[in-house]
Formats: C-alpha cells, sequence, structure tokens
C-alpha cells in the first residue's frame, strides 16, 4: 500500500524535474520566449495550482505577514530568472553542473555568516565537486562569458534562498507549501513591477505578442510542469526519506546530463565528461557522509538516558 502511494510521487517527480529543463530549453531555442515573462507565468501557475491543492486539503494555508518575506519572495525571483538565463545561455551540461556549486556556496554562507561549522571529510568532497565544474566549463565548446555570469549569479542567490528557506520555516514555524503559498504571488508582483523594463509587453518578443499556438502551448506547459517539480518534492520528502530523495536526484542529474546531449547536439569531450564523472563523485561522497553524519546524530540522541 505504501509503496503504491511512493511509486507514482518518484514517477512525477522524475518526469517533472527533466521535462522542465528540456521543455525550458526548447521554448528558449525554438520559440525565444522572454526570460521573466517565462518566469512569471512559472510563479502565477504554481500559485494556482497551489491554491487548487489547499481546496482539496492537500495543505492548510497558514496567515503570514508580508514583510516577513519580502527578501526571500524577492531570492525567490533572482534564483528563478538567473537560472533560466543560465539555461538560455549555456549548454545543459554546463548549466546543470554549475548548479551542483550551490552546495559548495552554501557551506561558506553558513560557515561564513551563521558560524555552522562542518566535518573535514564534508569540506573535501568539496573539491572534486568545485574541479568537475571548472574542467566542464573550460572545455566546454560553446562556453561564454554571459553564461558563466548568469550560472554564478544563479548559484549565488540560489544558495541564498535555501539558506533563507531553512531559517524562515524554522522563524514563522511552516512547511515548504505553506511558504511558496505566500511567496509565488508577492514575487509575480515583483516581477510584474520588472517586466516592462527588461522585456516588450506587446510585438516580437513581448509577453503579449503574436506568439504561436505550439508556443504558448509550451509556455502553458512549462509553467504546469514547474508546479508538478515544486509538488512532488514535498510529496518525496513527506512520504519516503532524506536517502530516498537524494539517491533519486543523482539519477536525474544523470538522465538530465545524457538527455541534453542527445536532444541538443551539446557537443561532449573527453575532458568534460571527466568533469562531469568528478562532480558526480563528489556529488555521491557529499551525500554519503552527510547522510551517515545524520544517522550518527540520531543514534546519540536515541542512547541519551
Amino acid at each position: 500500500m505504501l509503496l503504491s502511494r511512493i511509486v507514482p510521487g518518484l514517477l512525477v517527480n522524475l518526469f517533472s524535474s527533466i521535462c522542465i529543463v528540456f521543455i525550458n530549453k526548447w521554448i528558449y531555442v525554438h520559440h525565444g520566449f522572454p526570460n521573466m515573462s517565462l518566469t512569471l507565468i512559472h510563479f502565477l501557475v504554481t500559485w494556482l495550482g497551489l491554491f487548487c491543492c489547499s481546496k482539496m486539503d492537500i495543505f492548510s494555508p497558514k496567515s503570514l505577514q508580508p514583510k516577513k518575506i519580502v527578501w526571500l519572495a524577492l531570492s525567490f525571483c533572482g534564483f528563478v530568472v538567473f537560472t533560466n538565463l543560465s539555461l538560455q545561455n549555456n549548454s545543459i551540461g554546463t548549466y546543470q553542473l554549475a548548479k551542483a556549486m550551490t552546495t559548495p556556496v552554501i557551506i561558506l554562507i553558513q560557515t561564513g555568516y551563521y558560524k555552522k561549522t562542518f566535518s573535514t571529510k564534508i569540506k573535501l568532497t568539496l573539491v572534486p565537486i568545485t574541479v568537475g565544474v571548472i574542467l566542464n566549463s573550460y572545455y566546454d565548446v560553446r562556453f561564454n562569458l554571459l553564461g558563466m555570469l548568469f550560472a554564478s549569479l544563479g548559484v549565488l542567490v540560489t544558495s541564498l534562498y535555501q539558506v533563507w528557506v531553512g531559517a524562515k520555516q524554522h522563524e514563522l514555524q511552516v512547511n515548504s507549501m505553506q511558504l511558496l503559498y505566500y511567496q509565488a504571488p508577492l514575487s509575480s508582483v515583483f516581477l510584474v513591477s520588472l517586466v516592462p523594463f527588461f522585456e516588450p509587453l506587446t510585438g516580437n518578443g513581448g509577453i503579449f505578442g503574436p506568439w504561436s499556438l505550439p508556443a504558448l502551448v509550451m509556455v502553458f506547459l512549462s509553467g504546469v510542469v514547474a508546479f508538478l517539480v515544486n509538488l512532488s518534492i514535498y510529496w518525496i520528502i513527506g512520504n519516503t526519506s532524506a536517502v530516498t530523495y537524494n539517491m533519486f536526484g543523482h539519477f536525474k542529474f544523470c538522465i538530465t546530463l545524457i538527455g541534453g546531449y542527445l536532444l541538443f547536439q551539446d557537443p561532449l569531450s573527453l575532458n568534460q565528461a571527466l568533469g562531469i564523472l568528478c562532480t558526480l563523485s563528489g556529488i555521491l561522497a557529499y551525500t554519503h557522509f552527510k547522510l551517515a553524519e545524520q544517522e550518527e546524530g540520531k543514534s546519540r540522541l536515541a542512547q541519551r538516558p
């Protein structure tokens, strides 16, 4: 019975997490839909989806003061916009590996600002992750400075967002869906005020421009899949464990890389392949040591009188 509940959630997460990368890349390559406008649509569809979930009693909204999540909403805008810009301007391989740098940056932020300590084993796993990303980026034939700038900003803002999400959930005593329910519309308001300054509203390339039916279908599909990604992450963590989610994440990482090379003919050199393997080994080692430490911590708590 439990397996029949978990498997659909895993499959939805696998499908949506991989598809969102390929769908967005397809939209940028074949339709040229504006980045910030696509992000705005993602936010609106995510909020609409969460509203439907609340009406179906999947979760209960909790009243929050907007001023307490303003910076979180702004960082949410930044991480989605810069991540999409990285995808738009880089190969899928470089985009995916750059995201792996989020873990080292989070550790730096938590060590430097929050004075959190990490074991030597955890710190050492950051070496192969970083070396692998540098190897792949250096030998990527489609390497460009603008793409790496967006990737770097995406990693920085994403790291800040993830650190702040954890802090806000603890501070406000809410789960991820309750927080996102208020965060998504507030982020939409910020983007609505910014879009006119960076992107055309009408005419060719504008959100209200003469888009073809296939383009509109893909954009709407992208929004639905983005919502499914958020919903399925919450479902997996709530119904399985951190081990399942992390191991499943590594499988998606590999599938996304392979799919990028097959669907978009992204060139792959031997040095890039070595970089990918190097990064993946670091991610696996980090997950192994982190989960081992968590289990050790639980055992110590259980042994206390």
